[in-house]
This record gives C-alpha cells, sequence and structure tokens, in this order.
C-alpha cells in the first residue's frame, strides 16, 4: 500500500511539474514569428563551380523536406555551368581536330605516290 502511495505521488508531481513548464513557461504571449532558413552557403555568383562548392552545398529544411526555391535556383545554376563547359569543350575539341587535320608549315604532305628516301643504299 506504501508503494502505492509512492507511485500515486510521483505521478502527480510529474504532472504538475509539466504543466507548469507548458503553462507558465515564459512569455504570456504567442511565440513570436521566426524568419524562414534560407541557404546558408550559396553558389559563388564571381567564379566558376567547382566540386568543393558542389559538396559543401547544404539546403536548409522546411517543413516537407527541402526549401523549393533553393534547390531550383541550385539546379539551374548547375545546369548552366555545365551546358558552358561542354560548349567549351566541344570548341576545344573541334580547334584540337582542326590544328591536327592542317598541314604544318615546313612540310609537305606525303602523299602514296611519293617514294620514301632511301638512306644511301644502292
Amino acid at each position: 500500500m506504501v508503494m502505492f502511495l509512492f507511485l500515486v505521488v510521483a505521478l502527480a508531481v510529474v504532472v504538475a511539474a509539466v504543466t507548469l513548464s507548458v503553462v507558465g513557461g515564459g512569455e504570456s504571449g504567442p511565440l513570436p514569428e521566426v524568419a524562414p532558413e534560407r541557404l546558408q552557403d550559396p553558389l559563388p555568383p564571381d567564379r566558376p563551380v567547382n566540386r568543393g562548392d558542389v559538396e559543401s552545398l547544404r539546403f536548409p529544411l522546411a517543413p516537407r523536406g527541402y526549401r523549393m526555391a533553393d534547390v531550383d535556383d541550385a539546379l539551374s545554376r548547375l545546369g548552366a555551368e555545365l551546358a558552358e563547359r561542354d560548349a567549351r569543350i566541344s570548341d576545344l575539341e573541334s580547334a584540337l581536330a582542326g590544328a591536327q587535320a592542317a598541314p604544318h608549315p615546313g612540310h609537305a604532305p606525303r602523299t602514296s605516290l611519293d617514294k620514301p628516301e632511301q638512306d644511301g643504299r644502292a
């Protein structure tokens, strides 16, 4: 019987403590509005994005996951930079192919009709 009374008193103390902390915990007004989280480390606007920028990119959480606007902005920026790099790579590859196909000055192109030079042996 003593154990039962101890448990009832302990339960009453816990309920009272929780009630006081919820009802009387601080200011009497509602909680102030908090500004929504924004992307802390956006992609650098003044230089091309590198691997470290993408690896360190962290999106703030929203009630249903990530903020769609932040993710869309980052993906469109990455897509634009990848398209720009692909175009640059294509330009460089075509310039390299053109440079390799052009004859070098001072060297006449060899045709199949030319006989290879003999090294002095008859």
